[in-house]
């Protein structure tokens, strides 16, 4: 599982000014991730390998830099999250 504590420690930040804006983002990455893998949050946290843990950091990092980035089309695709996730990801028939 991915904590607060471990996120600041990932995105360097030594205050506690953010922490609710850090859960939400935990949250939203995660849930973001499960719907990538066409799992439930609750598979993805029970079976969080390191790469799937790398994924969430990453994408949390993301949305950190850029939450007051707006654009109505996606700028990039970041092909470091999903190759740490395709070998994860379950496909549907």
């Amino acid at each position: 599982m991915i904590t607060v504590a471990r996120t600041k420690l990932h995105l360097r930040i030594d205050h506690n000014d953010e922490n609710e804006l850090i859960e939400d983002l935990i949250e939203a990455a995660t849930e973001a991730t499960a719907d990538y893998l066409n799992m439930t949050a609750a598979e993805v946290l029970a079976t969080m390998p390191a790469p799937v843990n790398a994924a969430i950091l990453l994408l949390i990092a993301d949305l950190y830099e850029n939450r007051e980035l707006q654009a109505d089309r996606q700028l990039y695709n970041n092909d470091t999250y999903e190759r740490l996730l395709n070998p994860y990801r379950v496909m549907g028939l």
